[in-house]
């Protein structure tokens, strides 16, 4: 039989936890449940402890912090990933497993914006949401309805993924490298329910949808750096041919270069410009050497971890 871990995140839940934990129980009553708690100022331990999970602690504050020292702390063949706030179905439990567990897919999502979802979005989470997608979409040529969401079922390859963030952009830098390393998802429509009464989001919408968007930005920089440099490359020679076109039509219409300050600003640009499209070329190729290198690495590793 499969080893199931429910890894719960937690930072001052206590009015939602307990009831969390019960319900995975009720789905998966042969699954070891554990809730990371970071550094919660209320009585969330003493209800996760109350409701039979497993109580662990991490006091780096950061859901990413929580989420690293989980992968590296528990060993499963299956992990299941929710928040502790009781906004996710934990009867979609089951259907969330099934493609990990039959081996067609190495991670499933829950998808809050999926066509089949009735989910309570707020018009701004939305928004927001959908322009990552939107960007996803463009960037990496993926089609998907939530990258944000934190109900996941995966197994131990996508848990061995190398995590760098440090907060709730996790689930967009999880997402992206399962889609670099050419790893299966599938998604699965669910349901997001409100918060019950008294339970507070942590989301700081301003704050965290800067840091999301940065993460996007950072890890097309590292995995998709042709993109990333291509662009801003091109950005810079078409500034550059701005003040260009002033002297070639002065000097077309004179035949005289008068104005030699905005000539060499504009030749000046337009080199610098090539220059970063030409160093996104050769990063390029090294990150594609690199992702070539992980991907073996994480081969040699999991065929240990599991041999025949």
């Amino acid at each position: 039989m499969a080893k199931i871990a429910v890894l719960i995140p937690c930072y001052n839940e206590e009015k939602t936890i307990a009831k969390v934990v019960q319900d995975f129980k009720a789905e998966l009553p042969d699954a070891e449940i554990y809730v990371y708690d970071n550094n919660s100022g209320d009585k969330t331990v003493d209800e996760a402890a109350r409701a039979g999970a497993i109580v662990r602690y991490e006091k780096r504050q950061g859901k990413a912090n929580v989420i690293r020292s989980m992968l590296r702390e528990i060993e499963a063949d299956i992990y299941i990933m929710v928040d502790g706030d009781d906004t996710y179905p934990a009867d979609k439990v089951k259907e969330l497993m099934k493609a990990v567990e039959d081996g067609t897919a190495d991670m499933t999502m829950g998808s809050r914006l999926h066509t089949e979802s009735a989910s309570d979005f707020k018009s701004l989470n939305r928004f927001g949401n959908k322009f990552y997608l939107s960007m996803l979409h463009l960037i990496f040529r993926v089609r998907l309805t939530d990258v944000l969401t934190g109900y996941r079922a995966f197994n131990r390859k996508i848990a061995s993924l190398p995590l760098l963030s440090q907060g709730f952009d996790v689930e967009m830098e999880l997402t992206i490298k399962t889609i670099e390393n050419h790893y299966r998802i599938q998604e699965v429509p669910v349901n997001l329910v409100p918060r019950p009464e008294g339970s507070e989001s942590k989301i700081r919408i301003l704050r965290d949808g800067f840091i999301i968007l940065n993460a996007l930005f950072s890890i097309m920089r590292d995995y998709k750096p042709l993109t990333a440099f291509g662009l801003l490359g091109i950005m810079i020679v078409l500034i550059g041919f701005i003040p260009g076109i002033v002297v070639i039509r002065e000097y077309m219409a004179t035949k005289i270069v008068a104005r030699i300050p905005m000539a060499v600003l504009s030749v000046g640009t337009i080199l610098s410009g090539l220059f970063v499209i030409f160093s996104g070329l050769m990063l390029h190729s090294t990150s594609r050497r690199f992702q070539e290198l992980q991907q073996q690495v994480q081969r040699i590793l999991f065929s240990r971890k599991n041999p025949r």
